[in-house]
């Protein structure tokens, strides 16, 4: 069921949306000081692009001051962008949730919603089958 789903997403948006994130990569990474901003867009690009039978995680602590790095590079995120695209997933989501066949996607784009907020100290796991 992951594969079908995959494969429908892909198809049906995943692929330019996952592409969206991997422009913004490289966008982030011309300067040097957006390299953090894009290795967490290629990371989210990637996830995007097949999202069933994976889900986001919080990564185990790494101390006060590890703490601290997240919450202000997940601050700076959200200031340069990550808003905006939590607002286009949770549009996305809105319109895919009208039919009862877009609901699973549209539980995707949540996902990926909340992983646009806040992308630093999140990893990404496989679920197991």
């Amino acid at each position: 069921m992951r594969l079908l789903g995959n494969l429908l997403w892909f198809v049906f948006g995943g692929f330019v949306t996952g592409l969206g994130w991997w422009v913004a990569g490289v966008l982030s990474a011309i300067t040097i000081v957006g390299i953090p901003f894009a290795i967490a867009a290629f990371r989210i690009g990637a996830f995007t692009f097949w999202p069933f039978g994976r889900q986001i995680a919080d990564d185990p602590a790494r101390g006060e001051a590890g703490n601290l790095l997240i919450l202000l590079g997940n601050i700076v995120w959200i200031i340069l962008g990550g808003l905006w695209l939590a607002l286009g997933h949770l549009a996305c989501a809105l319109l895919l949730a009208v039919t009862i066949i877009g609901i699973p996607f549209a539980l995707q784009h949540l996902k990926l919603a909340r992983l646009s907020l806040s992308p630093y100290g999140k990893r990404i796991v496989t679920l197991p089958r």
